[in-house]
């Protein structure tokens, strides 16, 4: 968010968790980005505040989270304290997360792995409707296939992501007889270490598709510790996710950090990640 934004996201955030009888004296931005975190304090509440454009998708995550709160999933809960749902304030949706102190370590891949594992085990226990992985590239196909939407974007590299977008969707959506739900971007950002163990957050990007889609968000390692996964598979969903990552970063209203960096590294991880699919 811009500082303008920002400053009135952190005030909605605040004010939200105060009218609801929480102690809130100060506000600390942990990430910001097309939406922010806050940590509230004393409270110790993790604020989740996104302009109303995006209310759909703070209603969503909130909802699979409800779904996920009784079947032992590794991921991050709403805050009890308060009624788990989105709130309205200032033209900013918020929700209110318990607040995970972070544990320094690293995650192990094989931990990395067992909590991808127990948490497909509990998405396999809910009914929740949510969109398909292809659903989600063909989104990401009309935006890079739209020049007025992405200028800026040489037609080769256009062409590039639209074919890598296509092929690969067409690929793995050939037998479906094994989808499930997924976390769907749960790459290592949004995977925290804490005294409870690991715990997945961000969960507004919840799909279906193969499990590998999950494992190809995550360091290479991680799939290897996963019984059962196809590697085969994890390579060509590592290059769907690096084209969609791509096709975001080159829209003209992106505003992710570094985004010139991440233009180009995009496009050259969408290359490695082909090169290793080999041929066809």
């Amino acid at each position: 968010m811009e500082p303008w934004e920002l400053r009135r996201a952190v005030e909605a955030g605040r004010v939200t968790a105060s009218e609801l009888g929480l102690q809130t004296n100060d506000a600390v931005v942990i990430h910001n980005s097309d939406r922010v975190a806050l940590r509230l304090v004393p409270c110790d509440v993790l604020a989740r505040v996104a302009p109303l454009r995006h209310l759909a998708d703070s209603e969503f995550e909130v909802e699979v989270a409800r779904h996920l709160a009784g079947v032992d999933a590794p991921v991050a809960e709403l805050d009890p304290r308060v009624d788990p749902r989105v709130h309205v304030r200032d033209a900013f949706a918020v929700s209110l997360w318990t607040y995970y102190e972070p544990v320094g370590s690293v995650i192990a891949p094989a931990d990395y792995a067992d909590a991808f594992m127990r948490h497909h085990a509990a998405l396999r226990q809910i009914d929740l409707g949510a969109p398909h992985v292809t659903d989600r590239v063909a989104v990401a196909l009309r935006e890079v296939n739209d020049r007025e939407h992405s200028p800026e974007l040489p037609d080769s590299d256009r062409q590039l992501l639209s074919d890598t977008l296509s092929g690969l969707s067409a690929a793995i959506s050939i037998d479906k007889a094994d989808d499930q739900l997924l976390h769907g971007e749960p790459h290592p950002g949004n995977l925290l270490n804490t005294r409870r163990g690991p715990l997945f957050v961000d969960l507004a990007t919840c799909c279906r598709g193969p499990i590998e889609f999950d494992l190809a968000h995550a360091p290479e390692e991680v799939g290897k510790h996963y019984a059962g996964a196809d590697h085969d598979l994890i390579h060509r969903c590592r290059a769907l996710n690096w084209a969609m990552f791509s096709v975001w970063r080159w829209r003209r209203d992106d505003h992710m950090p570094d985004r010139e960096h991440w233009r180009m590294a995009g496009l050259d991880r969408v290359r490695a990640a082909l090169d290793r699919c080999g041929p066809g």
